[in-house]
């Protein structure tokens, strides 16, 4: 196989933070009550007018910034979201203009709360076949656009952001050692958007009364369940397919779901919590964003360090999952 390396990293945030006491004033919920049973204190709002290519933007600059390159180096955009700036054309087109790579070309994937891992396989595959050199792989998410604020049971889950890496051919560090995909369709209904696909259009005012074109999270806790299985075996997968144990991973990069899950899956692989990377106190869950927002953090804080295996491992609505086994 030919290798494959993690160039530079990058994230953005917005400014806006919704804290637990915000939502106090306008939700039948606390802060405790929040944080007792997801770990999230606050989360992140882009500001009026910003769209997911807006998050990305800045989030792609310090990648390339951290890689030594420009946007005119880059042969390849993926760009996984579920809220795109528009339906048609997608949310890395956006990106590519205000980017100001013309020379690359640019599609979405759309994998839910895997995204990232998503369109890390995406990358690698176009990589290793040749088709391109460099690649830069965003995650860019506004979730809070698509939220009933009415409902208590979920929307103070979400929040917003993006994070990017710029993933390139040849020999590196970072080396990107192995990735693994998996999905279920047939088990996909318990968290969707209906509406703005083929099935629910036009918009009506029906289809607006309904609350079709809010996220719907159906079944939380066989949800969870399913989710940690899946988180499970993804880590299982890539370490076996290398030939690590649980034991060799230095940091464990989850998707920032629920703090509880994440303790249920370090319960699982039996290892320390202070091995995970944990951001979701303060970012809440932000989809296919998270993981890779992160990962940025890790690095950027000198947490992960020369010679460290990381494993990051995620889940997501569709039904997907996957994992990426990265030895820096």
């Amino acid at each position: 196989m030919i290798p494959i390396h993690v160039a530079g990293t990058g994230s953005y945030l917005p400014d806006r933070v919704l804290s637990n006491f915000d939502l106090e004033k306008t939700l039948d919920t606390s802060d405790a009550w929040i944080r007792r049973r997801t770990g999230i204190s606050e989360r992140r709002m882009a500001s009026k007018g910003q769209a997911a290519s807006d998050l990305a933007l800045p989030a792609c600059q310090r990648a390339l910034e951290a890689a030594g390159l420009e946007p005119t180096d880059i042969d390849l955009i993926v760009m996984a979201t579920i809220t795109p700036d528009t339906q048609c054309p997608a949310g890395a087109n956006w990106l590519q203009a205000k980017l100001g790579a013309p020379q690359a070309v640019s599609f979405d994937v759309t994998a839910a709360c895997s995204g990232f891992v998503f369109a890390m396989d995406v990358a690698l595959r176009y990589l290793q076949s040749g088709a391109a050199d460099k690649v830069l792989v965003v995650a860019s998410e506004v979730m809070t656009r698509v939220l009933d604020w009415s409902d208590r049971t979920s929307c103070f889950l979400w929040g917003d952001g993006a994070g990017a890496m710029v993933m390139v051919r040849g020999e590196g560090a970072p080396q990107i050692v192995t990735t693994y995909l998996g999905t279920d369709g047939a088990n996909g209904q318990n968290l969707l958007v209906p509406g703005g696909g083929s099935k629910t259009t036009p918009i009506s005012h029906e289809s607006v009364d309904r609350k079709l074109h809010t996220l719907k999270l159906i079944e939380a806790s066989a949800s969870v369940r399913v989710a940690i299985k899946y988180f499970a075996q993804s880590v299982h997968t890539v370490l076996e397919r290398t030939g690590h144990t649980v034991e060799d991973v230095d940091h464990f990069i989850p998707h920032q779901a629920n703090l509880r899950m994440l303790q249920s899956l370090a319960k699982r692989l039996k290892v320390d919590m202070d091995r995970f990377v944990i951001t979701i106190e303060k970012y809440g869950n932000m989809s296919s964003a998270s993981a890779a927002i992160a990962l940025d953090e890790a690095v950027r804080s000198g947490r992960i360090k020369p010679g460290d295996l990381v494993c990051m491992t995620v889940f997501g609505g569709g039904l997907t999952w996957g994992a990426t086994l990265f030895q820096f």
